[in-house]
């Protein structure tokens, strides 16, 4: 398609080819043939005077002021070195209706009316459009149609990148929002649930707690469980023996270490080595003669039974090893209640080696002494709790963490009792230790009368609320206890007369042997009602009636026997 357009400059005209179109869809013409300068274009920024006219204001190259009808050198935005027509009254090409005056121009803005210059329309004349030949147009009529193609637009409705991102963003931060909101509602839920399982185990255990009678404050109470209170004795303890033997001096001191878990008190028990027991054929002894004998399990084992305990070990703890466990620690502090002699000084009036006051410093050996230390005319009572003072000074200077103390117990290299590990021993005793740096130990003495057997006192304020066991003492009149002691130099007499009291219903206690020997056998009875309890152990053994005689028998017998050479054991 090969359209002319006539400028239509008067009789002198420049006729251009339409050769296609931009990439804005504007027609693109070619000069066909040579134009004459027309008149003057009207330039919209007339103060700018030698520009041409520039209506990008891309900055085009000054060109030379020209003649009033030339028209000037227009520029091509598109560099294709052709320049389309410029219609002096549209200088946008826009096909906008003619009305500015000649040499003036259209003017877009109106600022020819601004100015006070107005067109002089009487100067115009009528102009009758004429008949356009093929492939041409007047300057009156309209351009030609344009061949716009579907390529040439972006249509708004299609979708691009920038809006995928702006959908993919808001879905992004809507869900976002919903998981926190979600996370937050889950949240909520699980601790609503944990808060209702807490409260139904807190109460679920104080129920328990309140039927068992463990709950602190309640014990006097008791529990609901049969309508019979609980004691004491619901309470949990750890109990271990521990047995201090005197190397040197002799003799034995016997004290249970007792943690209470539920009360978080520690009590050290003192038993006195009167304390009459029951072996497991049914002999009736005292502790410090069943220590000697045995020391371990037989002793603990006749402990519960008179205490009503559960004793989980033993510990034998020999004097050198008490003097090792002291350094250990560092020495410790006792308020002693008497001046200790040197047991090593060559002359009398030495200086003491313990001296009496509070607060005194001991070392291993001065401990050692005054745990041991037994005045003259004292009861052995004395010396057991100067053993208790030494045993809590111990505890409070030994470390609390288990760790720690299980390593000074290793370091004392003992051959403990396989039940007690050492271990177990340092863990119980850190234990132990802990609770007497803050003031929560106690010493207690068990009260014992003089027949070896445990008081009503002893019941109820030791063997009940420390110990929570129960007295099994054998009652007065239950079994006449018999104290035998071997002086015919037969060592073979005891065990012989052991067997015959038991079988006649007695009950037997060691007396051990005697240092000389004595010619006659004794029955001695102390008490007038024990006379014929007296004369039928004579009868047993086979003595005569004449041995029988009123005198003073052992703490803990009803009746003592004194075996001399006369004693002849039945053959049977």
């Amino acid at each position: 398609m090969n359209d002319r357009y006539d400028a239509g400059y008067g009789d002198q005209g420049e006729q251009y080819e339409l050769v296609g179109y931009d990439e804005y869809g504007r027609p693109v013409y070619r000069q066909a043939t040579r134009q004459q300068a027309p008149q003057q274009p009207y330039d919209p920024y007339a103060q700018q005077q030698g520009y041409g006219y520039d209506p990008y204001a891309t900055g085009s190259q000054q060109v030379p002021q020209q003649a009033p009808h030339q028209v000037p050198q227009q520029y091509d935005p598109y560099g294709t070195g052709r320049q389309p027509p410029v219609d002096p009254y549209d200088p946008y090409g826009t096909g906008a209706p003619q009305g500015g005056a000649p040499g003036t121009g259209y003017d877009p803005y109106g600022r020819a009316a601004a100015s006070g210059q107005q067109p002089r329309v009487a100067e115009q004349t009528a102009h009758i459009p004429q008949q356009a030949g093929p492939g041409e147009r007047t300057r009156d009529a309209p351009p030609p149609e344009r061949d716009y193609r579907t390529e040439q637009f972006a249509f708004v409705e299609d979708p691009d990148g920038d809006s995928e991102d702006v959908i993919d963003w808001l879905n992004f931060t809507e869900n976002r929002t919903e998981r926190r909101e979600e996370a937050k509602r889950r949240a909520r839920s699980r601790l609503v649930a944990l808060v209702v399982v807490l409260a139904m185990v807190a109460v679920g255990g104080a129920g328990y707690l309140w039927y068992a009678g463990k709950l602190p404050g309640l014990s006097s109470s008791g529990s609901r469980k049969g309508g019979t209170a609980t004691a004491a004795g619901a309470q949990n303890r750890d109990v271990i023996v521990v047995h201090l033997h005197n190397t040197k001096g002799g003799g034995t001191s016997t004290a249970l270490l007792v943690d209470n878990t539920t009360t978080k008190q520690g009590t050290t028990v003192l038993l006195p080595n009167s304390l009459s027991l029951t072996d497991d054929d049914g002999t009736t002894t005292t502790l410090a003669k069943s220590v000697e004998a045995d020391g371990s399990s037989g002793t603990r084992d006749a402990l519960d039974t008179v205490l009503g305990t559960d004793i989980e070990g033993t510990w034998r703890l020999d004097t050198p090893y008490l003097q090792n466990l002291v350094d250990l620690v560092g020495n410790i502090e006792v308020d002693t209640d008497a001046d200790v002699p040197d047991p090593d000084a060559k002359k009398k009036g030495a200086e003491p080696l313990v001296h009496k006051g509070k607060g005194q410093t001991l070392s291993g050996r001065t401990a050692v002494a005054y745990a041991t230390y037994r005045a003259p005319g004292e009861a052995q009572n004395a010396q057991l709790e100067r053993f208790g003072q030494v045993m809590a000074g111990v505890l409070r200077k030994l470390s609390s963490d288990p760790a720690a103390a299980t390593t000074t117990v290793q370091t004392l290299a003992q051959i403990l009792d396989p039940s007690l590990t050492d271990k177990d021993l340092g863990t119980f005793l850190a234990k132990l230790a802990d609770l007497a740096k803050g003031g929560d130990y106690k010493t207690a003495l068990l009260p014992v009368r003089s027949d070896g057997t445990l008081s009503a006192q002893a019941s109820a304020s030791v063997v009940k609320d420390v110990l929570g066991g129960a007295a099994k003492s054998p009652e007065q009149g239950s079994a006449v206890r018999v104290s035998v002691q071997n002086a015919s130099g037969a060592k073979g007499n005891t065990e012989k007369a052991r067997v015959v009291l038991l079988n006649g219903g007695f009950t037997f206690l060691g007396g051990g042997t005697a240092s000389t020997t004595s010619a006659r056998s004794e029955v001695v009875y102390t008490d007038a009602k024990d006379k014929a309890n007296a004369t039928e152990v004579a009868k047993t053994l086979g003595l005569p009636s004449g041995s029988v005689r009123k005198g003073t028998t052992t703490s803990n017998a009803d009746v003592s026997v004194i075996l001399g050479r006369d004693y002849k054991p039945s053959s049977s």
